[in-house]
């Protein structure tokens, strides 16, 4: 499966972005989809998570404000991102895991500064 994000970029504290994943190649093995994001100088974490049951989970630093969503036959998934704040500052990265592998795309920036 290989991967490619869109829509990152800057965005003022308190507004909002829209990432979206695009997937190619097997995409009917993927198990389970989900967002991560590296903050500089920190370590990579788990911010949304959709599964093929269609249960969405996010990180407590995200939820009311974040939303995860899929399109299960064209491959795409999106994260809305609204009431941004600095802390959001971070490369995101879409990731797909199937049965036995996990794709990740390249990263996209998406800082959040006035």
């Amino acid at each position: 499966v290989q991967i490619a994000e869109s829509g990152g970029g800057l965005a003022q504290p308190g507004g909002s972005l829209r990432l979206s994943c695009a997937l190619s190649g097997s995409i009917f093995s993927i198990v389970s989809m989900a967002w991560y994001r590296q903050p500089p100088g920190k370590q990579r974490e788990l911010v949304a998570e959709s599964t093929n049951s269609g249960r969405a989970s996010y990180a407590d630093s995200v939820k009311g404000r974040f939303t995860i969503s899929r399109d299960f036959l064209k491959g795409t998934m999106s994260l809305q991102m609204n009431s941004l704040k600095p802390e959001d500052t971070a490369v995101y990265y879409c990731v797909a895991d199937g049965v036995n592998y996990r794709s990740s795309g390249p990263g996209i920036q998406v800082t959040v500064s006035s």
